[in-house]
């Protein structure tokens, strides 16, 4: 399934937050959203996944999400929404249960998430006993679980130490390398962006539009921010976006 967005903008009250962003996300590709804070990243993942409804513009759908697809647009956020009181496996068992699944079907299910996660030794675990990026793991697993047709990940990895963030952006790829997935992932880290990206929307300052799109076409497997030509675009990127970044660091300051 494709996503396409015709014309978005938005405002709150006075307060214009997005003008006329037109975009495709095309099935099996990452699409990666940067921009300078307050451009509306995470606002326009929100009208993506539906949760609310531009002033202006629309969303469509382009074809159907597969047929075992139990919640076509399933999100990942960064601050992991685990429930305190359910182990890793209660916390993905339970978004089963709320779509009636239960009992072998769930369980196949699980077992499939945690292994492709690497958490298959780790279900019975609480999450007040895992680090930050094990629980953001679990995070992913579940969503996983649905069998999302696109997953929609909102600064997924932004409250992780350095060296974890580095060690879940590989086992994204390893995911990704090994049954490709959709995915629209709003992020303020260049490096984020480069490493997983097929596709780069940098947004201006708010109002935010699109200010360019950068295509990376280099397999997922062999991207090294050591090479010259993931480099070259990092630089770029900074490059669109430090003199707006600098004004929206300003507005940010006065508010």
């Amino acid at each position: 399934m494709d996503l396409r967005l015709e014309s978005i903008s938005h405002r709150y009250d006075d307060v214009e937050v997005l003008r006329d962003i037109s975009l495709d996300i095309p099935a099996g590709r990452i699409v990666c959203i940067v921009g300078p804070s307050g451009c509306g990243k995470s606002t326009l993942l929100r009208f993506i996944g539906g949760l609310e409804r531009p002033t202006e513009g629309q969303v469509v759908q382009i074809g159907a999400p597969p047929a075992d697809s139990i919640n076509p647009l399933t999100y990942v956020f960064q601050d992991f929404a685990l429930l305190p009181w359910r182990s890793v496996e209660g916390n993905i068992s339970l978004i089963l249960s709320d779509h009636g699944i239960r009992g072998r079907k769930a369980e196949s299910i699980i077992a499939d998430v945690l292994a492709r996660t690497k958490l298959s030794e780790f279900r019975k675990a609480w999450p007040r006993q895992l680090s930050g990026g094990m629980k953001q793991r679990v995070a992913i697993a579940r969503a996983l679980a649905v069998n999302p047709a696109v997953l929609l990940m909102d600064e997924p990895l932004s409250a992780l130490d350095s060296q974890t963030r580095e060690l879940l952006m590989d086992d994204l790829i390893a995911l990704w390398t090994r049954q490709p997935f959709t995915a629209v992932y709003v992020t303020h880290n260049l490096a984020e962006a480069v490493r997983l990206g097929h596709r780069i929307v940098v947004l201006s300052r708010r109002p935010g539009a699109v200010n360019e799109i950068v295509e990376i076409d280099m397999p997922l497997a062999d991207r090294d921010l050591a090479n010259p030509e993931l480099d070259a675009k990092q630089k770029h990127l900074w490059h669109l976006m430090r003199a707006e970044a600098e004004a929206a660091d300003k507005e940010l300051v006065h508010d």
